[in-house]
């Protein structure tokens, strides 16, 4: 009987929950996911790298952020026989040294900040690589996704296509607000400023026109409304201050727009490298293709064809997804 009698038992209250608290600090019951691990706390002059005690006989170093030094790093965590690597995703620091341990063959865990900064017990850079190198051995840490180096480059182009969109559509924000202090009420007769007609009749006014009948003559035939509403539209004062600072929003809005064209390039020449998908299976290109308006600030070239090429389906067919749309989220999720 005694053989078969419990630890706990015999045991009041206050003793057993004793007993349970030592237990749990004996045996905490944490497997070891990755033997091999290491912890970086990314800085933006140094990083903190962090390895198991055995490993090294000093486990905790600091490496500067020079390329030079980030080899130095990648060089100490294969001589310690580490293979996988968290870190945190600091603003733009982790990039360099992300890419250069990726390269190097490491399993490399970008870690979300967010997920870490509220745990106690953690006061120094040394102290953070530690504690990041222990929840990844024990498996604590998520890791984000991230698409291959192709796509990456891909989506580097696209982010920096939509920084020069954005500031033509600035400029135009800008010329309006010009040409309201001018009482040039042109916005309210005709839809989009960008527009065919709207960037005629400014850059005329720029160019020297006044005359508010010629200058309404040059509205494109689409327009609805009558060269009559867009001269009246144009009647202001043309005052010189005003004038100078247009004519500079049109200079800015060109030169973002020739930016545009020189990523519409780069991005149809990343996109070319990417081999093309398995056609699709019989019966699956069948029924016509969503005829829609061409998306506004579209790229130069057939963008849909090329997106369809490479994942082998057509998803400008799913309802609200465009062209855009379908390039900006491609980028972030990838396709395979």
């Amino acid at each position: 009987m005694k053989a078969d009698r419990k630890p706990w038992q015999g045991l009041n209250r206050k003793e057993k929950k004793q007993w349970v608290r030592r237990m749990q600090s004996q045996d905490p019951g944490l497997d070891v996911v990755h033997a091999e691990a290491a912890g970086i706390d990314v800085g933006n002059e140094a990083h903190y790298v962090a390895v198991r005690p055995d490993r090294d006989s000093e486990p905790v170093r600091r490496f500067e952020s020079f390329t030079a030094d980030l080899y130095r790093l990648a060089d100490w965590l294969q001589r310690c026989g580490v293979k996988t690597v968290a870190m945190q995703s600091t603003g733009v620091y982790w990039i360099p040294l992300y890419d250069i341990l990726e390269e190097r063959g490491f399993e490399v865990y970008l870690v979300n900040a967010r997920h870490t900064k509220n745990l106690p017990g953690r006061k120094s850079d040394v102290q953070e690589s530690q504690w990041l190198m222990k929840l990844h051995t024990y498996g604590l840490l998520n890791n984000s996704f991230q698409p291959a180096s192709e796509i990456r480059v891909l989506r580097t182009f696209w982010r920096q296509r939509a920084e020069h969109v954005q500031g033509a559509a600035t400029c135009i924000q800008r010329m309006q607000k010009a040409l309201t202090q001018m009482n040039i009420q042109l916005a309210n007769v005709i839809s989009d400023l960008s527009g065919r007609t709207g960037q005629t009749i400014v850059r005329a006014i720029v160019a020297g026109e006044r005359d508010p009948h010629k200058l309404a003559q040059l509205r494109d035939p689409r327009v609805q409304a009558s060269p009559k509403e867009i001269a009246k539209s144009l009647e202001g004062n043309w005052r010189p201050e005003l004038l100078f600072l247009l004519q500079q929003e049109i200079e800015m809005y060109d030169a973002y727009q020739r930016r545009v064209a020189e990523c519409d390039q780069q991005l149809q020449r990343q996109l070319a490298r990417f081999p093309g998908s398995v056609a699709p299976r019989q019966g699956e290109g069948d029924g016509k293709r969503k005829r829609s308006k061409p998306a506004k600030n579209a790229p130069g070239f057939d963008l849909a064809t090329e997106l369809q090429r490479i994942t082998g389906v057509d998803l400008t067919r799913i309802d609200g997804i465009d062209v855009m749309v379908a390039q900006t989220v491609l980028p972030r999720l990838g396709w395979t």
